[in-house]
């Protein structure tokens, strides 16, 4: 529906016509209706309302859609009357208008309210409608008569997980009459607002909003979201390390996951989680916490309910293979490069590493993988030369490692 200039003269283009028409009073003028040329809506047409043509021509005639043989006005200018549809003809060339009183199809609105008996409720909710709203409509020339759709707005409120959740607007055309409109779920408490039709919109017509609010809806449908925190670790010589956000990484894999829902209703939780389609664990918090210490790909699945809806959401956690690797060289001479010797990993469960002298002495001893020898014997340094390192450990994957080598200390520049 295209609208023209809305003021107090409007302009139409009839064929070759060029004709000037000026209307009384509130008033908008639509076109691109099939079979009539234009749609002229009034807010109340009163005695005094008249349509003017004030254009050029010599031989000004007015018909009605009903006789079209007998001219209704040869004046410039009609009295128009609602529902009624008449044919502008200058010097042959004709106009159709068809005229409507939007006062005489005013909408009443009685109740607005969800259908609390829906059996699919945690999908979508069925709104039962309650009002009288008169249809709009034209005829063509023809003697067709065609429907005007009365387009309202539905408006309400729902929620959106962004990794959050966020309270977001959302709206629906509804064209009227209906009994029944159905619209998602919403995942909060909200009201529902039907205002409309279009009509009500255009500013030249100044018509009084229309339409009705819902009482308060209480959410049942349900929606959640897993949202994970991992343990991280910073020590470079591990591989893989896994960070804040980490979905995946090197071993023990420490990790808290929390049940993000809506708000509808009292919330049963159930964490459930799997490793090769086999169940591994099973709680009921609303946060679980969980440590990955073997090697491959688990799903971890959420599943809430309420008293009458439920709803799942689930993660893949990887856990990488392991792996050990040992230096030959440290340099520990503070100048901040390979200043302690410490071995390159991931995904180690276990770990115990001794450095003994070549008088076969255990100078050091640490079972962290993260640590190192910094070089020093009882907190003095380290004569430089040649130690011996044995190192056992046990992957996620359960590889058993068992390493045994010399360490070269060299000093070289003191900083």
């Amino acid at each position: 529906m295209k609208k023209l200039t809305i003021s107090f003269c409007f302009y139409l283009i009839a064929l070759s016509v060029s004709a000037q028409l000026v209307a009384t009073d509130k008033y908008a003028v639509y076109q691109n209706f099939t079979g009539v040329d234009y749609l002229f809506v009034f807010n109340g047409i009163l005695p005094g309302t008249e349509i003017r043509f004030t254009g050029s021509g010599d031989n000004v005639k007015w018909y009605r859609f009903s006789d079209t043989t007998t001219p209704y006005s040869t004046l410039p200018y009609i009295f128009p009357e609602d529902a009624s549809g008449y044919i502008l003809d200058v010097d042959g060339h004709q106009t159709s208008v068809w005229v409507i009183d939007y006062q005489n199809y005013l909408p009443v609105f009685h109740t607005l309210a969800s259908d609390e008996s829906s059996d699919n409720r945690c999908n979508e909710l069925t709104l039962l409608l309650d009002a009288n709203v008169p249809e709009l409509y034209y005829y063509t020339l023809s003697g067709i008569r065609r429907k005007i759709n009365r387009n309202f707005t539905l408006s309400y409120q729902t929620l959106e997980w962004d990794n959050e959740w966020k309270t977001v607007e959302r709206t629906k055309k509804v064209t009227l009459p209906v009994a029944e409109i159905t619209v998602p779920a919403p995942l909060c408490n909200t009201q529902f607002s039907l205002q409309g039709d279009q009509f009500v919109s255009e500013p030249s017509l100044s018509l009084q909003p229309v339409g009705i609010v819902s009482s308060s809806y209480t959410a049942t449908a349900l929606e959640c979201h897993i949202k994970t925190s991992t343990t991280a670790r910073t020590e470079k010589n591990e591989d893989e390390r896994p960070t804040s956000d980490a979905l995946s990484g090197s071993a023990p894999l420490e990790m808290l996951f929390n049940a993000e829902v809506n708000n509808a209703g009292t919330i049963f939780y159930k964490w459930d989680i799997y490793k090769d389609n086999q169940l591994l664990v099973s709680r009921s918090d609303k946060e679980h916490r969980y440590t990955f210490t073997e090697a491959g790909t688990y799903n971890v699945k959420l599943t809430v309910n309420n008293d009458f809806c439920s709803s799942s959401d689930s993660v893949s956690i990887s856990v990488s293979t392991s792996d050990l690797q040992v230096p030959n060289v440290f340099t520990p001479n503070g100048d901040g490069i390979n200043d302690e010797f410490r071995v390159a990993y991931k995904s180690l469960i276990s770990f115990d590493a001794r450095i003994y002298n070549r008088w076969g002495r255990m100078v050091y001893h640490w079972n962290d993988p993260q640590k190192g020898w910094d070089g020093t014997i009882g907190g003095k340094k380290a004569p430089v030369g040649a130690y011996f390192y044995v190192i056992k450990a046990v992957g996620a994957d359960g590889i058993k490692y068992s390493k045994k080598g010399d360490i070269n200390l060299l000093r070289g520049r003191e900083n």
